[in-house]
């Protein structure tokens, strides 16, 4: 059990420690539930109503809490609590428990390069020529393929898949399941098909007749950049001739699909559900809340934020704020949004107003 004093978390997480800063802590939780020896979360004023209901001694606030105020004999105040949570949560997380040292039951190529201080879990495979930075931890059932590379510091998961030729940065965090290197969802057929018709006549006289598809292979890998987090679930295809590409520090969602040829910038958050077809290029700082859908072939600006559940048909220039379907600026959905919910009434004056002149009408 870890256990660490308010002044030591205070001063790891950038924040001021008031009252017996040498009290210590082995854990932390809800105020309402915690117990003599936890810190309790009560970083807004909404949280701090329930430390009563708990028996926590020290709290985790805000900047100008009247910490003294709750029966408290020491609290941690930072200027931005949830940045500090960050930090916080990193002190106390315990991993997942995985044993150090490589496995026996592990499959290592003679002619992969691993590392120094790697630890490789249970029955994880990796492939020819594929090397394994320093300090790496590659958890249970985990594969990687010939000739891929993980720099060092990073940290895969169970049952994560790393495919052939695919690169990766510094301190690489893999949920379970994440796949890397599927071949792109990339099909043609011998002669023009429905498909294309549609998209050149939007629709109007498709008359291709029904032909089989032919796959085309994806060549390309995939480059993942430093720093970047991938959420359970996830699989981003390689490109067909060039890398599909994700920059530094993004961090992406669970059940996120990212399609050949796409190249996501640095700083970027996607969260759950979202996917972006091929050959889309987003820019650096975007934020896509969940089940938002990029179309293939755009391009996204920087800094754009695209509202949950939107669906994006078309290019968006650089720090726009979007919603809907199609995503449109954020201030024209709502307005559209408000129209729509006055249709009925509006429907209902047109068809009064009708009646009262067909009714004019018929007694001139």
């Amino acid at each position: 059990m870890t256990t660490y004093s308010i002044a030591d978390i205070a001063k790891a997480v950038g924040a001021t420690a008031v009252g017996d800063v040498s009290l210590c802590v082995t854990g932390l939780s809800e105020p309402a539930d915690a117990a003599e020896n936890s810190l309790a979360l009560a970083s807004t004023p909404k949280y701090a109503e329930h430390l009563a209901k708990g028996e926590a001694q020290a709290a985790f606030m805000w900047a100008d809490a009247d910490w003294a105020s709750f029966g408290l004999k020491a609290a941690i105040l930072p200027t931005r609590p949830r940045y500090a949570m960050s930090g916080l949560t990193k002190m106390f997380d315990p991993g997942p428990g995985f044993e150090d040292g490589i496995h026996t039951t592990a499959l290592i190529d003679p002619t992969a390069v691993i590392g120094a201080d790697v630890n490789i879990g249970p029955y994880a495979i990796v492939g020819a020529r594929a090397q394994v930075g320093d300090g790496t931890v590659v958890g249970p059932h985990c594969y990687i393929g010939t000739d891929a590379a993980i720099g060092a510091g990073s940290f895969l998961r169970e049952h994560v898949s790393i495919g052939a030729r695919v690169r990766i940065g510094e301190r690489f965090f893999a949920h379970p399941g994440v796949r890397l290197g599927g071949d792109g969802f990339s099909f043609v057929t011998p002669e023009k098909s429905d498909v294309e018709e549609a998209r050149e006549s939007l629709g109007d006289n498709v008359e291709a007749t029904q032909q089989a598809w032919h796959r085309i292979h994806s060549l390309g890998g995939i480059v993942i950049g430093d720093d970047v987090e991938i959420g359970v679930n996830t699989a981003i295809d390689y490109g067909t001739i060039r890398p599909t590409k994700v920059g530094d520090r993004t961090k992406i969602d669970n059940l996120v699909h990212i399609a050949h040829n796409v190249v996501v910038g640095n700083d970027c958050l996607i969260c759950g559900q979202v996917g972006i077809a091929g050959s889309s290029v987003i820019g650096d700082g975007c934020v896509f809340g969940g089940q938002v859908g990029i179309s293939d072939n755009l391009k996204i600006g920087d800094r754009v934020i695209c509202g949950a559940s939107s669906k994006v048909l078309s290019n968006i220039p650089a720090g726009r704020v979007v919603l809907g379907y199609p995503a449109v600026k954020m201030d024209l959905h709502v307005e559209m949004y408000k129209a729509l919910r006055r249709l009925p009434r509006l429907t209902q004056d047109i068809a009064a107003l009708k009646k009262a002149v067909f009714k004019s009408s018929t007694n001139d």
